[in-house]
């Protein structure tokens, strides 16, 4: 078990969250490293020029950087920033350089493809030896990069390790809430990237709020039934990492998953909004997995599976629309 006075912390993944979340450790007076795929990122970040294709040229402190992943050993703390579909293959590159008891805080959001494990398994397959954790929750990385208030989850099961994260990680603007359940924090970060691309639709086709508020709340409800029926707490869904992340996610353009949708609806095709994308959309590899596990579970989830049809061009927009559109009146709860 390591001690629990945490100050060097290594960050997997040179992308905007992961800069993010290296400079906020840094103001909050830890030791830091972040390792970068790219030489040229890790340069920039290093020399304190800041990222050179993320966070619109904020100006960020000098963040030590290295494209070299044993830079990872001996760290109190390890922040897993890489994409969903990636993680695998960097914590098992990674799994060498990381000592028996090392939190391994793993922040992308989404379902493996194939598996259809949450992040959390994926990191206990790879590294074993690791304690796991989790950080979801309403967060923009350049709001984060900006020093802008935020607030999100740190789901740990060992409470005096998720506690202690807190503390190492937390500052005044930059705000975890600790909570013992990983499987909430996962499925409401998974999910809601699903239903952004949902919202983002409705807004590009001219739908009006109401039917962008009606998305929100039965989004919810879709991923509430998931996450209950796979373990999770009806409290925790309300909190930061459900809910919360959900109405960010939905409500800006901000949102890379929103962002597409709002390209889908207005272009009318999922083939020229897809092919048109600039950067990774978690949503895009989510949908099929969360449309898997709603199968595995026995769970109702038509809008997920709308999102997921019209990626996969089983159905076109105007068709998913008309099938949502034509479901029986039933209840609300």
């Amino acid at each position: 078990m390591p001690s629990l006075h945490f100050e060097r912390v290594s960050i997997l993944g040179g992308g905007a969250w992961g800069t993010a979340l290296a400079a906020t450790c840094l103001w909050a007076g830890r030791t830091v490293n972040l390792w970068c795929r790219s030489e040229t990122v890790a340069a920039s970040l290093s020399s304190g020029r800041g990222h050179p294709t993320r966070l619109d040229g904020l100006d960020l402190p000098e963040i030590p950087s290295s494209t070299d992943l044993s830079q990872t050993a001996g760290a109190d703390i390890i922040l897993s920033v890489v994409p969903a579909q990636a993680s695998r293959d960097t914590l098992i590159a990674a799994a060498a350089h990381i000592a028996p008891g090392t939190p391994v805080v793993m922040c992308a959001k989404g379902v493996e493809r194939g598996s259809l494990k949450l992040m959390a398994d994926v990191l206990v397959e790879t590294v074993p030896q690791a304690c796991p954790a989790v950080l979801s929750g309403p967060s923009f990385a350049a709001d984060v990069a900006r020093g802008l208030p935020t607030a999100v989850t740190l789901a740990c099961t060992d409470e005096a390790i998720g506690r202690t994260l807190v503390e190492a990680i937390g500052r005044p603007a930059f705000r975890p809430y600790w909570t013992s359940d990983l499987i909430g924090a996962e499925i409401g970060g998974a999910v809601k990237n699903v239903l952004a691309i949902a919202c983002g639709i409705t807004e590009g086709l001219g739908l009006g709020r109401s039917a962008h508020a009606a998305l929100i709340a039965r989004g919810f409800s879709e991923l509430r039934r998931l996450a209950l029926a796979m373990g999770a707490r009806e409290t925790t869904l309300s909190g930061l990492c459900g809910l919360g992340d959900l109405v960010l996610t939905c409500s800006s353009s901000q949102s890379r998953n929103m962002s597409l949708g709002l390209t889908i609806g207005q272009l009318g095709s999922a083939d020229a909004a897809l092919s048109a994308q600039s950067q990774l959309t978690e949503g895009v590899s989510t949908a099929p997995g969360v449309l898997a596990l709603a199968k595995q579970y026995n769970i109702e989830m038509p809008i997920c599976a709308a999102v997921a049809d019209v990626l996969s061009r089983a159905v076109t927009v105007a068709e998913a629309i008309e099938n949502l559109l034509d479901r029986p009146f039933t209840e609300e709860f």
